[in-house]
């Protein structure tokens, strides 16, 4: 287990107080199905937020890191990966990291398929996504990928990760920070973020408006 250097603190929004949520980002093969060799988890509990607390692991796979996503993804090589452990040697411990939290990422659903993937036992209580989010707050944006919404939201992501864009670690404190400034940008509270960030098996019906005669 790696922790990334740095020490980089944000405020918890007012929206999210009192609940626990793992922001979560994985990096994967590129095989059919993908195995995961790199997962960061920055667990947000309380009023404040430290990069430092992120913890984040390189995991040895079954099948070998395609050239492909090494070259044009993360970077992440076999020889990378050679020493570390497999993911059966850590589900205990990413299990207890994500229990009872609410799962954040960006394209949410992607990281939400590959974990319930990695461990079937696994079921996040709720799920946000921040590129939903940005779809509602940002409607205007020409691109939603997590580099286009970070470039647009002109935000400092610090060096939180010796690796750089499209690590587990930085892409993780990225969709962190993103979903921070949007909860600024829209003002929404807990109920006006579920509504626009969660996919919809997660949404509680909205109350009826006045009364149907």
């Amino acid at each position: 287990m790696d922790r990334p250097p740095g020490a980089c603190t944000m405020i918890v929004p007012n929206a999210l107080h009192g609940r626990d949520f793992a922001v979560v980002d994985v990096e994967g093969n590129g095989q059919t199905p993908p195995e995961i060799i790199e997962i960061a988890i920055l667990a947000v509990s309380g009023e404040t937020v430290d990069a430092d607390s992120m913890r984040s692991w390189l995991v040895r796979p079954q099948r070998p890191i395609t050239p492909i996503v090494t070259r044009k993804v993360h970077g992440i090589t076999n020889a990378d990966v050679a020493d570390c452990p497999t993911w059966s040697e850590i589900t205990d411990e990413v299990e207890a990291a994500l229990a009872g939290r609410t799962l954040i990422a960006h394209n949410a659903s992607l990281e939400r398929r590959v974990l319930s993937e990695h461990m079937p036992n696994w079921k996040p209580p709720l799920v946000l996504d921040t590129l939903r989010l940005a779809k509602a707050v940002w409607p205007e944006v020409p691109g939603y990928s997590l580099d286009k919404l970070v470039a647009h939201a002109a935000l400092d992501t610090g060096d939180v990760s010796e690796h750089g864009h499209h690590r587990a670690g930085w892409d993780t404190w990225a969709a962190w920070q993103l979903l921070v400034r949007l909860l600024a940008d829209s003002g929404y509270d807990w109920d006006q973020t579920v509504q626009a960030a969660a996919p919809a098996e997660f949404v509680p019906p909205r109350e009826p408006q006045g009364r149907l005669w």
